[in-house]
């Protein structure tokens, strides 16, 4: 499928697609993994400070401290 045809059928233009080709075409599969192992890693930061932020409130509120 051409270029042009596909960036229409998604609705981008073929500049970003081809900025996106540059950054991201010569990656393999192990390099996409190591990109998004951070970001697995942030989301599970974040539940576990939402986790502890609660645990925290609940005990404020059970002392009568909040």
């Amino acid at each position: 499928m051409p270029v042009p045809a596909l960036c229409r059928e998604h609705g981008i233009s073929s500049a970003p697609f081809y900025k996106w080709r540059a950054k991201y075409g010569g990656m393999d599969a192990s390099m996409i993994s190591q990109m998004k192992a951070p970001g697995d890693e942030n989301q599970r930061l974040k539940r576990m400070f939402a986790d502890f932020s609660m645990q925290a409130d609940l005990l404020r509120e059970a002392l009568g401290k909040k």
